[in-house]
């Protein structure tokens, strides 16, 4: 018995390598692992269910410890989908992720510091060229309108040259052009069922900054911007089923300012003071009713256990620490929190 199992050991061995050896060393075997690759790769992800709000976080980085990609969410109604903030990096893990990128809808702007706006182009150019059907809209409080008129300019040039290789048939060039619409706090969205609000956050001295909150099928997801703790995000974050909030650790930012050069230890204690501390939000969750909490643009981005168990310290073991690609879905008619597939 045991001769045999070791023949059919030996036979299972020779044939994997045979079966190695024919993908990499013959054109067929290429060919073959080629076209299976790509198919893989380049089909579009599954549709979330008509009645589910699902969010995918597409940038959970913050500059401090700069480890993935930088401030950004995405809120997917079916095909359709919306992005709070833009930062650098974050169409990669649409890409990743294999959402479509015609079906942006908006990009909706919290506030304008660099790592919230710098990958705005790409989102612009990735759905302009994937075929979306209409300029992509950019929704933010005043000032909205200086931001997309300088990318807009700053990129002319590389739009005319795709419509110069591609053809105005398939770029046309006034969907290339990014479009900004002001906002003041309230209703922002209603329309097929989802409605966003903008609500006022304090990132003092950036002013003004906003958050977001959307509601869909009798769901609801907070996405909080840079803040720290106030009324009006305790208001509008009230009973919601899943809280997206900027967290900060202090004992990781004061252990990094305590060793830094005085140029740096006066910008990693400026920053103590406007981001919330993850203690605040924690206790803010449990004080208000929110379902499910989940930290994003970490500061500092924890880059190893040992970082993520101290930016985890005296926080319920139910809170969510993100990562890039991590989802959420809501289904309605229920009350499941699904992270990554999983009841969180």
């Amino acid at each position: 018995m045991k001769r045999l199992l070791l023949a059919v050991l030996a036979a299972l061995l020779a044939l994997a390598a045979a079966g190695y050896w024919f993908v990499m060393q013959t054109r067929a075997g290429q060919d073959m692992a080629l076209e299976f690759a790509t198919g893989a790769l380049t089909a579009p992800a599954a549709t979330p269910p008509a009645d589910t709000l699902r969010v995918v976080m597409c940038g959970t980085a913050s500059p401090l410890g700069a480890v993935g990609r930088r401030a950004c969410v995405a809120v997917l109604v079916g095909k359709r989908f919306y992005l709070v903030d833009a930062g650098a990096g974050s169409g990669q893990t649409l890409t990743l992720e294999r959402i479509p990128a015609q079906h942006l809808e908006a990009v909706f702007i919290t506030h304008y510091h660099s790592d919230h706006i710098d990958g705005l182009p790409n989102h612009n150019q990735r759905s302009w060229v994937a075929g979306r059907p209409a300029p992509l809209q950019v929704v933010g409080p005043p000032g909205i309108e200086e931001v997309v008129a300088g990318f807009n300019r700053a990129y002319a040039q590389d739009r005319q040259h795709r419509i110069d290789h591609h053809g105005e048939d398939l770029l046309p060039p006034a969907l290339g052009v990014m479009q900004p619409r002001v906002i003041e706090p309230g209703v922002v969205h209603d329309a097929d069922g989802l409605r966003i609000t903008a609500f006022v956050v304090d990132h003092s001295p950036v002013a003004p900054a906003f958050g977001y909150r959307f509601d869909y099928k009798g769901r609801s997801v907070v996405v909080s911007g840079d803040t720290v703790v106030t009324p009006s995000l305790e208001s509008m974050a009230a009973g919601v089923d899943l809280l997206i909030h900027d967290a900060l650790s202090e004992p990781l930012v004061s252990a990094m300012a305590a060793r830094a050069n005085p140029r740096m230890q006066k910008v990693l204690v400026d920053v103590l003071d406007y981001h919330a501390h993850t203690t605040d939000v924690a206790a803010l969750a449990e004080r208000i009713g929110v379902r499910k909490l989940a930290f994003y643009h970490l500061v500092p981005v924890p880059q190893n256990t040992l970082m993520a168990a101290i930016f985890m310290r005296d926080i319920p073991d139910s809170v969510v620490l993100t990562e890039d690609g991590m989802t959420f879905d809501l289904p309605g008619g229920s009350e499941d929190i699904l992270v990554d597939g999983q009841r969180g």
